[in-house]
């Protein structure tokens, strides 16, 4: 992956969601505890260039920040205002925020935020219900471009019909568990928020099943995440709904053209990949082909 940004490490469990943390699993086999949050060596990895001057981030790029924390993370409160400012230094990138704490936003931006920056795509997690009924109409009242919503891990159904005909979520993913929890995940569940995102022409993508997969009242259990995830494609629950237009600019404010921001490709495994739809695709590192020479 070349689409993550994680200033900062570690978090504290706020929802049921959190119950087995891929974070705090991953951390748990380096013999390391995932409740100490710190500051990482790439906090200013958006800035960082190539020998030519260039940026390593190109635009036009999305990154995904604080997938291993939370942006709005009480304990992260003295770096944000740092984090802010190379955002606000970068509108020529998407970055992507995820949060399960919407009530700690409005406390948390910028000055001069007003209603919002165009290179900020803000998202909060859904895993059931009872968090969508809590945190969607938080995420309808701040002041934010772009909004989204990510089901994940989907550990219960959840509908979304009451929000989508209102226009302000412009895309919904969804994905099963893995690592220390493997709680299942339902076929039926992931289809019914397809098709209310489909009806809505709200992007949709189902991302990965998980490791315990229902269907048809049979479970599969799917080690890896590479077949989780080509499985997720193969299910044919992927929709392309509303183009979602962010209008990126140099550092002057110059509109950049089309042409001038990054275009993602799709080789090896990223053509049957169920975040496709919602990523950088392939970064052409040349490792998918020695998983192959090794097979």
């Amino acid at each position: 992956m070349h689409d993550i940004w994680n200033p900062w490490h570690g978090c504290v469990k706020c929802s049921e969601g959190c119950e087995h943390c891929y974070m705090y699993y991953m951390d748990g086999l380096r013999y390391r505890d995932g409740s100490r949050i710190y500051r990482t060596g790439g906090f200013s990895y958006p800035l960082e260039k190539e020998r030519t001057g260039a940026y390593k981030v190109k635009s036009g790029e999305l990154l995904r920040v604080c997938m291993t924390s939370d942006f709005f993370l009480e304990e992260a409160d003295p770096w944000r205002g740092e984090a802010w400012e190379i955002i606000r230094r970068r509108p020529d990138v998407k970055f992507f925020l995820l949060t399960k704490r919407p009530q700690r936003v409005t406390q948390c931006l910028p000055s001069d935020w007003g209603e919002g920056w165009e290179n900020v795509f803000f998202n909060v997690t859904c895993e059931n219900q009872s968090r969508a009924d809590e945190r969607i109409p938080i995420l309808r009242e701040l002041p934010f471009r772009h909004k989204g919503v990510m089901c994940a891990p989907f550990i219960g159904p959840v509908s979304l019909l009451r929000w989508l005909g209102e226009g302000f979520i412009e895309q919904v993913a969804c994905g099963g568990e893995n690592y220390g929890g493997k709680r299942p995940c339902c076929f039926e569940w992931v289809k019914a928020l397809y098709e209310e995102c489909r009806i809505a022409d709200v992007t949709f993508a189902f991302i990965e099943t998980g490791t315990r997969f229902i269907k048809e009242g049979r479970v599969y259990h799917l080690p890896g995440k590479r077949l989780q995830t080509v499985m997720a494609h193969k299910s044919g629950l992927q929709y392309k709904g509303k183009e979602i237009s962010f209008r990126l600019t140099d550092s002057l404010g110059v509109p950049l053209r089309e042409e001038e921001l990054y275009q993602p490709r799709y080789d090896g495994p990223c053509r049957q990949c169920g975040s496709k739809l919602i990523c950088n695709g392939c970064a052409r590192c040349g490792k998918c082909l020695q998983v192959g020479a090794k097979g």
